[in-house]
């Protein structure tokens, strides 16, 4: 598919989940953690205290226009950056999540959207869209407390993006790039954590491999890789699937 070139705007690859990106001229951070992982917690999730990990002071981000935060959970939300939200704008996230948050938060059903102003004026749509988190089969356990939500941002003359948010299932990317049609820049959660769920132990993301695929349905460019553990193991699978050239580590080369 023929596209026109469009300039990647500036992403910052914090660790784990957490990115910076500066886009239609806003400022905007996805699942923020900035604690350092102790314990149980790095233990259990070798994403969060591999050597990816960089922590960033919230004083260090300068100002923040808006927060998108995929779930509730301090994987995705840490102390530190739940003391920071009351100085942001809004944050947008699921509507469990900003019942419990509170402030600024907003609760977002599927495919909700809301347009955020951009500086030099115009907007830029948020968009939320279907993730489903701990289920191998690819259909929500109704029983699981995890409820989690992906994100696409658009505006007329910007490339549009799409923010996979802790999500399991291929079929819901399929679903919605048969729906949306390709996008510029993908950032897929991938590495594949295990967890319990009360369907038993289950992928909580997409492995390196459906990360890939994953890519190849949205035919993204563009592709930032957040919550993994090993860089080697999705270099090998997108490098297999031919879309080597498409990965972006966020400024960490």
């Amino acid at each position: 598919m023929l596209r026109p070139t469009v300039e990647p705007f500036p992403v910052r690859y914090l660790g784990g989940s957490t990115l910076l990106l500066e886009y239609g001229g806003l400022r905007l951070l996805t699942d923020p953690t900035f604690d350092a992982p102790a314990g149980l917690a790095a233990l259990r999730d070798p994403a969060l205290a591999g050597s990816e990990r960089r922590l960033v002071r919230p004083s260090e981000l300068g100002p923040v226009d808006a927060v998108l935060l995929s779930r509730d959970h301090p994987h995705h939300l840490d102390a530190s950056a739940r003391a920071l939200l009351p100085d942001i704008a809004v944050t947008l996230t699921t509507h469990d999540a900003a019942s419990r948050l509170g402030g600024g938060a907003r609760g977002l059903t599927d495919f909700d959207s809301v347009e955020l102003p951009r500086p030099a004026g115009g907007t830029l749509t948020v968009t939320a869209v279907p993730a489903v988190h701990g289920s191998g089969s690819g259909v929500h356990d109704v029983r699981s407390p995890a409820r989690v939500t992906g994100f696409v941002l658009s505006a007329e003359d910007l490339p549009t993006v799409y923010i996979s948010g802790d999500n399991s299932s291929l079929d819901e990317v399929k679903s919605f790039a048969e729906a949306l049609g390709s996008v510029d820049t993908a950032i897929i959660h991938a590495g594949a954590p295990h967890g319990p769920v009360p369907s038993g132990d289950q992928c909580l993301v997409l492995d390196s491999g459906q990360a890939a695929e994953a890519a190849r349905l949205l035919d993204a460019r563009r592709v930032i890789p957040v919550h993994y553990e090993d860089r080697d193991t999705l270099e090998t699978a997108f490098a297999a699937a031919a879309l080597a050239d498409r990965l972006d580590w966020g400024g960490t080369r």
